[in-house]
């Protein structure tokens, strides 16, 4: 008895400790699992954002001083001022206080003079014209900048700006415009005799020019581009200060309304036909030149009042004569937002996700939602007409030296070049590890096999980071001579391997058994070496020859992308470095085909090679077909191979000699840089779950192949 329980007592014991253990590993299990469903969940809900609408919700409604009207609204919820008129002749700067606007400072000038709030880059200037035409623009304090009498109104200012407009003309003035740019200033006065147009030069406010027009006559001023343009019923012309005439434009409709985002970049024209026509600025031999890129259709009868481009995302507000408030890509030029408003607005600004429309009386403030959905598929996938190109392309090219800059944020030069690299490298790779596990698997000896499957396999352990350190240091330099070479070798070797193995079958049959493991190891060893010499000595000189060329140069100056960071180059590092893991799987499929396969092969007359062709390949097919796509799934998302030895130039290009930037190679740039929970930044995640669902769709399918070559070896 007492052996028995002792019996029971341990087996009891080792119950007890199997149903522990497995409770630690599945809750282990479990944790893992929780773990990866949340970072897949974090991954998507960042990149959902993009797929949503940017809504707009009106946050506070301001009513104006009393006998008071708005010129202009900054970012009163961060700090900035209002510009406000009167009451009498009069401007006074009001910011919030408790949520309560209150005047700070006030500027008054005689009845005379003539006050208004003109825009440079975002930034306000008061406008104060005296009767005998001084001008003079006063910047408005920023919010670093506290509203004090002497920081306004008596002490010049750094950026301070003052020039004089003949007085006759401006004592019969009927109207006038000013824009200002970076290095220009352009003021329009209407007369009823004539349209006087002036230029000052900023950096040097004597440099003065004057022009004239017929009275009333339509126009749009461009200081940032050095134009003015002309508008005649649908003809419109370009012409610079010294009234050159630079290029003309004719549109289907009658221009009902014309004005110019910041920079001037961008021109947009309204159409009798309830057209909104963006202009982009391009560079023609030198000349500035518009063209159209996109029409926005806008209700009928609705014309626009008044464009405010957002100064770090590609959107534009916009107020018409409808009482709508449109949210606009910037470069498809869809309207992703519209709202009714309930008053007629006069100007609108845009900072950050605060939108401010102001009218006379009031202004209100809205938030924008979701400001990533301001990014459509249409601006993320289609080719564009940017600012500053001649054709439409599709670009990536996030990064800006100053705001108010377009965002170029299509994800096809990604896509293009994580697939060129990755297809690339299987052209490389494929041949490689074929080749390889075909004769390890089937032609080489027990002996042999096992020596040779431990290394390769071995390689699959190298950092791919030493591996894009080698190729970047010592492949790259070498690549302008050598690179034909390397393609050459590596494309054509599996042939020169199937050569060498049917003459090494036939010289180790003609020596002795001790020396047939050594010729069987060795012969191939100096064929791949003979051949390796032809293909560096001979074979550039070939190339060359066929081309008519002195040296590789030419490569570089026709893609303009040095040799040394060509689609090819990054080809045989990610090849080699995905060729361990193809070689291992196929490999393992080649040498799983039952061996009573071959040998009833052998039995009905069928040689070696009709042997492999006919029943083994056939046979390893599907794990062959799971080793390449599970390779091609490891090059698509390789990151450290494709960051060190490509230019990382995102080129939507199919051409090898061209630059290329992978989605991994980008998410590894630009990431670390990106404000967070930004459109950039989201775009981003976007990108990310592009990746994830590639690598996992094509691993999945790799594994189902995998399973299914298995289930066919276990019922053969």
């Amino acid at each position: 008895m007492n052996v028995a329980s002792q019996q029971v007592s341990f087996l009891k014991k080792r119950l007890r400790r199997d149903r522990i253990a497995r409770s630690v590993i599945s809750v282990f299990g479990y944790i893992v699992l929780l773990t990866m469903v949340m970072i897949i969940w974090h991954l998507f809900s960042q990149a959902m954002n993009i797929a949503a609408s940017p809504g707009v919700k009106p946050r506070q409604e301001t009513p104006v001083l009393p006998g008071g009207e708005f010129l202009y609204v900054g970012d009163t919820a961060n700090g900035q001022a209002a510009v406000i008129a009167g009451p009498g002749c009069s401007v006074s700067l009001a910011r919030l206080d408790n949520g309560i606007l209150s005047s700070r400072q006030t500027l008054r000038r005689p009845c005379s003079h003539t006050l208004d709030v003109v825009t440079s880059y975002g930034l306000p200037y008061v406008v104060d014209i005296s009767a005998t035409g001084q001008v003079r623009l006063l910047p408005v304090p920023t919010v670093s900048q506290p509203l004090r009498q002497s920081n306004f109104i008596d002490t010049p200012l750094a950026n301070e700006m003052s020039f004089a407009l003949p007085q006759e003309v401006w004592a019969q003035q009927t109207n006038w415009q000013m824009a200002v740019g970076e290095q220009w200033i352009i003021m329009r006065v209407n007369t009823p005799d004539e349209t006087l147009v002036q230029w000052i030069n900023r950096n040097s406010p004597t440099q003065i020019v004057r022009q004239q027009y017929s009275p009333d006559q339509p126009m749009v001023l461009l200081p940032d581009t050095r134009q003015i343009m002309l508008i005649n019923n649908n003809v419109l012309t370009f012409v610079d200060s010294s009234n050159q005439r630079l290029h003309q434009l004719t549109v289907a409709q009658t221009v009902r309304w014309a004005d110019s985002i910041v920079k001037n970049r961008s021109v947009f024209v309204a159409l009798a036909n309830n057209t909104l026509v963006r202009l982009s600025l391009y560079n023609q031999a030198g000349i500035l030149r518009y063209q159209p890129a996109y029409n926005i259709e806008l209700h009928a009868n609705e014309v626009p009042l008044a464009l405010y481009a957002h100064a770090s995302v590609n959107g534009i507000a916009a107020i018409t004569s409808q009482q709508q408030l449109l949210l606009i890509n910037r470069i498809s030029g869809e309207v992703v937002e519209r709202r009714q408003l309930p008053v007629q607005p006069s100007g609108v600004s845009w900072f950050d996700s605060r939108v401010y429309v102001y009218g006379a009386d009031a202004y209100i403030r809205h938030e924008v939602r979701n400001m990533a959905g301001l990014s459509t598929t249409n601006s993320l996938l289609m080719p564009h007409l940017y600012e500053g190109y001649p054709a439409p392309d599709q670009i990536w090219q996030t990064s800006s030296a100053s705001d108010y800059q377009e965002i170029k944020m299509s994800l096809v030069p990604l896509l293009i070049g994580s697939l060129k690299a990755s297809s690339l490298a299987l052209l490389i790779a494929i041949p490689l590890a074929l080749g390889a596990a075909v004769y390890t698997a089937y032609f080489a000896r027990p002996r042999v096999r096992d020596s040779i499957k431990p290394t390769i396999e071995m390689l699959e352990a190298v950092p791919s980071v030493l591996i894009g350190f080698i190729a970047a240091i010592w492949l790259a330099p070498l690549a302008e001579r050598f690179l034909f070479s390397i393609a050459v070798f590596m494309v054509t070797l599996p042939v020169i391997l199937l050569f060498i193995a049917l003459v090494q079958h036939r010289v180790a049959q003609s020596v002795s058994s001790e020396l047939h493991n050594f010729a069987e190891a060795v012969l191939p060893v100096l064929g791949i070496v003979v051949y390796g010499y032809i293909c560096v000595a001979w074979a550039p000189d070939w190339l060359l020859a066929a081309l008519d060329a002195d040296d590789f140069t030419f490569f570089a100056h026709t893609t303009e992308v040095p040799v040394g960071k060509t689609t090819i180059l990054v080809a045989i590092a990610l090849g080699l470095a995905i060729s361990p893991s193809i070689y291992s799987l196929a490999e393992d499929a080649i040498s799983g085909v039952p061996h009573s396969l071959r040998q009833a092969s052998y039995a009905l007359g069928a040689t070696r090679l009709q042997t492999l062709r006919r029943v083994v390949l056939k046979v390893a097919f599907p794990g062959i077909v799971a080793a390449i796509m599970l390779g091609f799934g490891r090059a698509f998302g390789e990151t450290m191979i494709v960051l060190m030895v490509t230019g990382n130039t995102p080129i939507a290009d199919w051409d090898l000699f061209a630059g290329l930037r992978a989605l991994t190679a980008n998410l590894a740039i630009e990431l670390p840089e990106a404000e967070v929970h930004s459109i950039h930044y989201q775009v981003l995640f976007l990108t990310a779950c592009v990746l994830f669902s590639f690598t996992f769709i094509v691993n999945t399918l790799a594994e189902l192949l995998r399973q299914r070559s298995r289930r066919v070896k276990s019922h053969g």
